[in-house]
């Protein structure tokens, strides 16, 4: 039996890892952390009762040789030097943060207005986008759990990337439940402000996970294509789910059943992707409360059989398969455990 440490677990993220390794049948609880509510029990925070103690991150790491992952669920930049400091013990971390996605530090500057104060580790640390890197996560000590947006992006757009099917612009239209937001209240989070009402932000070109999708799809098939990525999140007013609506164009003469061929190929055997059949389009009903990601892909204009523009539309759960439940399959992995375990 595994043990697990989680590293800021009174936020959401930290909450559904704890309830997947309870279904977990190798893994379990070691200890705690919340720099908040240290030296109180883990009841206190959610309606449960689970009476963990909690334990601040210090204390942790003194008894990092009780566990054998951790699981950081922190904010970006905060975590930089707590996965340093774990990773560095020998101990396998698992990053639920931005801070070791990106490869190179420039980027992650341009993007999160801060310098990488551990960069020696972005050379080792492993993207975890699992059903695209299992390889490369296998070998790995430091995983980096890709964001929720971009895994909703990457995952329904990788197989025509790597193909060389994206066009030079991609336009990508996500909406998100409210807890993506994290627990910390925020005016525009608040239930008066955000039922009822779908707000976007970050418009265009501003969002920080558009660096993501520019990482993994633009290298996806070797060459120097270079797509650009327009992308615009929206606040959903539920309270989970990610739904993005893609807008591509690929190049005359490629068929809808090639299109479709292609995903087959590139996901056959995922217990993650579920690919939906033709006319139909994912849905927040088809993956919320599961670690799936459903994939549509449809003709803009039914009347041109032979048109270019296609619209894929891809759903997540922002929680477990755009974070904790992505965090224990790549534990899964690297582990040589069954990949569903905690998952299904």
């Amino acid at each position: 039996m595994y043990k697990a440490g989680i590293a800021g677990a009174s936020g959401y993220t930290g909450y559904e890892l704890l309830k997947l390794i309870h279904r977990h049948p190798q893994l379990e609880v070691g200890w705690l952390t919340s720099e908040s509510s240290a030296g109180g029990v883990y009841s206190d925070l959610y309606p449960v009762d689970w009476d963990y103690p909690l334990i601040s991150l210090e204390d942790g790491l003194a008894r990092v040789g009780e566990v054998d992952v951790v699981f950081l669920c922190l904010p970006h930049a905060a975590s930089m030097q707590a996965v340093k400091s774990f990773y560095d013990t020998g101990i396998l971390a698992i990053d639920l943060s931005a801070d070791f996605r990106l490869a190179d530090p420039a980027i992650y500057t341009r993007w999160y207005g801060l310098e990488h104060t551990a960069q020696e580790l972005l050379q080792v640390a492993r993207y975890g986008l699992c059903e695209l890197y299992r390889e490369q996560i296998r070998g790995g000590q430091l995983i980096a759990v890709p964001g929720c947006y971009p895994t909703s992006v990457n995952l329904g757009l990788y197989p025509l990337a790597k193909a060389g099917w994206l066009g030079e612009r991609v336009i990508v239209d996500s909406k998100s439940g409210v807890s993506g937001a994290g627990r910390k209240p925020k005016l525009d989070y608040h239930f008066v402000e955000a039922n009822e009402n779908i707000t976007p932000y970050s418009v265009g070109y501003r969002h920080r996970h558009v660096a993501e999708m520019e990482q993994v799809l633009n290298s996806a098939n070797g060459t120097a294509h270079q797509t650009r990525f327009l992308f615009t999140p929206h606040l959903l007013p539920v309270n989970r789910g990610i739904l993005s609506t893609i807008y591509v164009d690929v190049p005359a003469g490629v068929t809808e059943d090639e299109i479709r061929g292609l995903y087959t190929e590139s996901y056959d055997g995922e217990p993650f992707i579920h690919l939906i059949p033709a006319g139909k389009q994912a849905s927040l009903g088809h993956t919320v409360h599961t670690n799936r990601c459903a994939i549509a892909i449809t003709p803009a204009d039914p009347s041109r059989p032979n048109g270019t523009e296609y619209i894929v539309t891809a759903s997540l759960d922002n929680l477990i398969k755009g974070a904790s439940g992505q965090a224990l399959q790549n534990f899964n992995i690297v582990k040589g455990l069954d990949e569903t375990a905690g998952l299904l």
